[in-house]
């Protein structure tokens, strides 16, 4: 139950308030000095405050108290009673961020109904900012998993343009994250409290696209019954995020152009339009440069949807990311018979590797977890990847296992040799020392940065791609670590 404070000069009913308040379950600090009950509000930290607005005959102390249990850490949820009630207090209770109001004399029943209702807001206030901070956290930079030159230029993108209200295009193929991208955008912006209304626009036929979009008024069709409020509309403050939009007919263009110039959304049926306040993102999985070559795709609206193009790349063009992509999805995954975590076998991480994966990340995930499905016991060999890729294995090393103790792969490549210790699964230190028969002497800032690379990649494949992980292990700040990583960055 909850921890109330609660604060009165009338002793009398100070006395009842508690006895109630002790009989429903919950923890009462009760107080009939003004003074003390605001020194107290701190230390105790209730849920809820229930407050006379008139203490020790000053409207004054009752206005602090309040003032004081909402600014703390999360707020209190304050109720406010008075003798010397009018509108004008009530008001101003409110404003200051009273959640109820009642006035003197009050029936016990009708404060108990209050405060279950006080602490069932606060429960749902409290729930919401909860889902809100982890939305965040699932989509922040360092949940994107990779750590290839390509992969950098679109984090410092996302990153330098996503407080901005300026039009985004992400442009990629299909199955590359464009719909993880656009939520990094709003969940690291100003608006994200706000709602992210994803739609793809290939997936509805146009009359009903038109509807979803813009809503419609009674009687605006044939089976329009009642009025509806269109995703723009339900957008409002938010994010629309316009999947394959290059799928749009031509007159949806129009109004979408129009849109985007007036921030103006007028309903199917209805003469009158409303103003909107949206960010738009749009994604397409083709070159819109073509459409407008062949008269399909207006090109007006392609400016106005180009503003800030962010181009995410096929992952056979960052092949370096795919051992850590391999890692995050076997992450937490325990078989269902040994009860083990997931390893890979050093193998099947290079047949991942040189595949050129069409589907790009998806393709990928869904073979990881086709894998994990057929494999007999918790470790991941080639024979249970996808048939595709078995032509990729011949002349490849023994099917060895490759990972961390933990299950996470290592990255493969120039620095990762030989001899993983399949008792333990882990890769041994030599394994990733550099081959000097492989590598010639050179540069020692170039042996260093690449020894460096090798470092920082085996942290992230030991926390699963997750940055923020890498770098406490690393004991760096996160702004180090992606400098570090970045195509330009020093030793």
């Amino acid at each position: 139950m909850a921890k109330v404070l609660l604060a009165d000069d009338e002793v009398t009913m100070v006395q009842m308030v508690t006895e109630l308040l002790r009989a429903e379950g919950h923890e009462a600090f009760p107080f009939t000095n003004g003074t003390a009950a605001l020194e107290a509000v701190e230390s105790i930290a209730p849920e809820l405050v229930i407050t006379d607005l008139y203490l020790d005959k000053t409207r004054a102390q009752g206005l602090e108290i309040l003032h004081k249990a909402r600014s703390l850490s999360p707020p209190a949820v304050v109720i406010v009673i008075t003798g010397f009630g009018t509108i004008e207090t009530a008001v101003e209770a409110m404003k200051r961020g009273a959640y109820d109001y009642l006035e003197k004399p009050f029936k016990l029943d009708e404060l108990k109904l209050c405060v279950q209702r006080a602490l069932s807001y606060n429960d749902a206030i409290s729930e919401n900012v909860y889902l809100r901070k982890q939305l965040k956290k699932k989509y922040q930079f360092s949940q994107i998993i990779g750590t290839s030159a390509k992969m950098q230029e679109v984090f410092k993108m996302i990153e330098r343009v996503a407080d901005t209200d300026s039009t985004i295009l992400i442009l990629g193929e299909s199955g590359t994250g464009k719909e993880l991208a656009a939520k990094a955008l709003h969940f690291n912006s100003r608006r994200q409290f706000a709602p992210f209304v994803p739609v793809n626009c290939s997936a509805l036929p146009e009359n009903l696209l038109e509807s979803e979009l813009f809503g419609h008024r009674k009687g605006a069709f044939t089976g329009a019954i009642s009025d509806k409020k269109g995703l723009f509309h339900e957008a409002d403050g938010g994010t629309i995020f316009l999947d394959e939009v290059g799928s749009m007919s031509a007159m949806l263009q129009s109004r979408l152009l129009r849109v985007l110039q007036e921030r103006e959304v007028r309903r199917v049926g209805d003469n009158v339009p409303f103003y909107v306040n949206v960010r738009v993102v749009a994604a397409s999985n083709e070159p819109l440069e073509e459409r407008i070559k062949q008269g399909t795709f207006r090109e007006d609206l392609y400016y106005r949807l180009n503003v800030i193009p962010i181009h995410l790349p096929s992952l056979r063009e960052r092949r370096d990311d795919i051992p850590l992509l391999v890692g995050h999805f076997l992450k937490d995954k325990v078989h269902p018979r040994t009860g083990k975590q997931y390893q890979i076998t050093r193998q099947a991480v290079e047949v991942l590797t040189a595949y050129d994966w069409p589907g790009n990340v998806r393709e990928l995930e869904n073979a990881i977890e086709r894998a994990c499905a057929l494999c007999e016991d918790s470790i991941v060999r080639v024979v249970d990847l996808p048939p595709a890729l078995h032509r990729f294995a011949e002349g490849r090393s023994s099917d060895t296992v490759f990972a961390t103790a933990d299950g996470t792969p290592f990255p493969a490549g120039p620095n990762v040799k030989a001899g993983s210790d399949a008792s333990t699964g882990v890769v041994s230190q030599a394994a990733c020392s550099p081959d000097s028969a492989a590598h010639p002497l050179g540069a020692l800032k170039t042996f260093l940065r690449e020894q460096e690379l090798a470092y920082l990649n085996r942290a992230l494949a030991h926390t699963g791609g997750d940055k923020e992980k890498a770098a406490n292990l690393l004991n760096i700040s996160l702004a180090t670590l992606y400098r570090k990583l970045s195509e330009d960055g020093e030793v």
